[in-house]
């Protein structure tokens, strides 16, 4: 569990998590808590657990909650509460916390019934079902006190369900008269990895995937393309197809853009969306499992047009495109990333990585090639900065042994800082790697564009690697390729965190904007 415990519920659901071998992790803000309960979810697709005191607790926690209702992650939020007897004399810190995380909760209790064993089990199998998200449970002191009999949770996957097999030979059948159908992948691809490289292995088509199920298909799989986000770097290839299959693609991964390919599509996933960019040739939207094996038994003997060659040009060209100009010191963000690569890759680390939002998302999501599904960890949905640390420390307790790679840009490290300490504390195996350019560099872009003088975007250089140095932890300078590499080579061998402060020309984003996004 994750959070900042106040004086009521909290400390009696950390004491009794500890006598059940529940760890605690103290973290420095309750947004912060919640993501790492959100990464953990994302990672190991059991629900995550983040709890905090009531009113500047619950206040301070709602951008985290908004991540986990907008990128689709199960999180049981647990907040202090107060007592009717105490709502009718108190006033300090009292604000209605129901209603203000309603929005972005898909349910709330407070346990107060003769079963709340029954209530526990309802309000986690919820945050289980599709789409997932966070459920709130707001607790007295009192409440939480009760002795009960322990529920019976099964969680993620809950039971099987009869196939639509109308809509699957259907949906089957489409792709049968494609010649040239591109696979896009989305995030509810991620826990059925498995059947969805089966499905890409027999359709022998390109492979685009969104940024939350990169790894569903290994980014080493040649039929591997790159990033799908409904901008124009993937415009070639779908130009070039004549069916979508979509699997798990949730239209909230989608840039702010409207929908730019005129292409039909057939889709499965595991929920309907009330907003969709398209409306498919067919859909099945329940049992995403399930239904994509046997699309691969509905598929057996099926052969596309594409060429092998073919989908390699494609995938060198948008790497061309992205890459990033030379540039005039510093070191480019592109060339950052392919030696992270190159370093895991010399001792044999798997890659993980977790990245914030921000300009350096381009490079770091487009050549950071990931093998597994949950070893990248991104806010989409949402968007929000300060993410990526958060995010990289519950990765790196969940799985101590692999270091994971934080990439994150100055003004979302700011928006965090704190949270160094608390991976300092933990021992968290993270290597932050800090993008400095002393800029909100994705709005400076777009107030360039526009033609406006420079105001509220920039500030003064900030040495990050001093701040994580005085805060107990390894701190590194790198303003050259060579030096960083040496940095992340010595970080790499590290069982604790560190942090390498890099210098970055952002001069060049403004052209991987346009391949990107158009």
């Amino acid at each position: 569990m994750f959070g900042l415990p106040g004086g009521g519920s909290s400390l009696d659901l950390i004491e009794a998590a500890a006598e059940v071998g529940i760890g605690f992790t103290l973290s420095k803000t309750e947004n912060a808590a919640v993501m790492m309960a959100g990464a953990l979810a994302e990672t190991t697709g059991v629900p995550g657990v983040a709890l905090m005191t009531k009113g500047p607790g619950v206040a301070n926690a709602a951008n985290g909650v908004t991540y986990a209702k907008l990128d689709r992650a199960p999180v049981i939020v647990i907040t202090d509460g107060f007592t009717d007897k105490q709502l009718s004399y108190i006033t300090h810190q009292v604000f209605d916390q129901k209603a203000l995380l309603q929005p972005v909760v898909k349910g709330v209790t407070r346990l107060e019934s003769e079963n709340p064993a029954a209530e526990i089990e309802a309000i986690i199998a919820l945050a289980c079902q599709a789409p997932l998200g966070p459920v709130h449970l707001e607790l007295t002191g009192e409440v939480a006190r009760r002795l009960i009999d322990a529920p019976h949770v099964s969680t993620p996957a809950g039971s099987a369900s009869v196939l639509d097999q109308v809509a699957l030979q259907n949906l089957a059948q489409q792709i049968k008269l494609a010649k040239k159908p591109v696979l896009i992948v989305g995030l509810e691809a991620r826990h059925c990895a498995a059947e969805v490289r089966q499905l890409a292995k027999q359709l022998k088509c390109p492979v685009l995937q969104t940024y939350k199920a990169k790894g569903v298909v290994s980014d080493l799989d040649p039929q591997v393309v790159g990033i799908f986000t409904g901008g124009i770097q993937e415009a070639d290839c779908l130009a070039q197809a004549d069916l979508m299959v979509m699997v798990g693609l949730d239209p909230v991964e989608m840039i702010l853009q409207p929908w730019p390919y005129n292409k039909p599509a057939v889709e499965l996933s595991n929920a309907t969306h009330d907003v969709h960019y398209i409306t498919p040739l067919v859909r099945v939207s329940r049992d995403l499992k399930q239904h994509a094996l046997a699309l691969n038994q509905e598929l057996k003997g099926y052969v596309s047009d594409w060429s092998l060659e073919q989908i390699t040009l494609l995938r060198d060209d948008i790497l061309k495109r992205l890459a990033y100009p030379p540039v005039q010191f510093g070191v480019a963000p592109d060339r950052l990333v392919q030696l992270s690569a190159q370093a895991y890759a010399e001792q044999k680390f798997r890659p993980r990585m977790s990245v914030d939002a921000g300009a350096h998302m381009f490079s770091a999501t487009a050549f950071f090639a990931v093998t597994q599904p949950g070893d990248v960890l991104i806010s989409n949905g949402l968007a929000t900065m300060a993410f990526a640390l958060p995010a990289a420390i519950a990765a790196a307790l969940d799985e101590p042994e692999q270091p994971v790679i934080c990439f994150t840009g100055d003004g979302g490290l700011m928006m965090c800082l704190g949270e160094l300490c608390t991976a300092i504390e933990s021992g968290a195996r993270i290597v932050v790697v800090v993008f400095n350019d002393s800029a909100l560099s994705l709005i400076d872009i777009k107030q360039q564009s526009k033609q406006l003088l420079s105001r509220g975007v920039r500030w003064g250089k900030h040495d990050f690697a001093k701040a994580m140095q005085a805060l107990g932890g390894q701190g590194f300078e790198a303003t050259t390729e060579v030096q960083y590499h040496q940095a992340l080579t010595q970080a790499l061998k590290l069982q604790g965190p560190s942090l390498i402060d890099v210098q970055i020309d952002p001069s060049g984003y403004s052209q991987q904007l346009k391949a990107m996004r158009g």
